[in-house]
């Protein structure tokens, strides 16, 4: 499996690309290269690797489920749970960038999504959309809802 490949996945939250070139993600997705795109990620121990957890927040990020936040440093990172069907393809890259599957601004069209990835990934279901993850900007004392 290439990880810089353009997939098109049921996520733990909605149909969904991903890939580990982010630029890629954002030409696919008609949208500025200088937008952020999160990351998901297979464990707390993989998310240490590029950010640290506020102390005040660790405990309501470890609880946390279908929930994306956007860290001190502007990363935003997502962990999947074990329990996700999601987590068996996260777990084969560890970290992939990962984005709805559709134009920025546009509804999802199976067509297009599957016209743009290098690589379909179909799962028993099918795929689906579904309500995107809860998103938190954190910093070190406080942190806000944004989605």
């Amino acid at each position: 499996m290439n990880p810089n490949s353009v997939y098109l996945v049921q996520t733990d939250t909605t149909v969904g690309f991903s890939s580990n070139d982010n630029e890629k993600l954002a030409v696919i997705k008609n949208r500025p290269k200088t937008q952020k795109i999160l990351r998901t990620v297979d464990s707390f121990k993989t998310l240490q690797n590029f950010t640290r957890i506020p102390n005040n927040h660790k405990k309501r990020v470890r609880n946390s489920k279908n929930s994306t936040f956007i860290y001190p440093n502007n990363e935003s990172f997502r962990v999947i749970s074990k329990n996700s069907k999601f987590y068996d393809f996260i777990k084969k890259f560890n970290v992939l960038y990962s984005s709805s599957a559709n134009e920025t601004k546009k509804k999802f069209d199976e067509e297009y999504a599957k016209d743009v990835s290098d690589v379909v990934v179909i799962q028993k279901n099918g795929f689906f959309e579904d309500i995107p993850s809860r998103l938190y900007k954190l910093n070190k004392i406080k942190f806000k809802k944004l989605r």
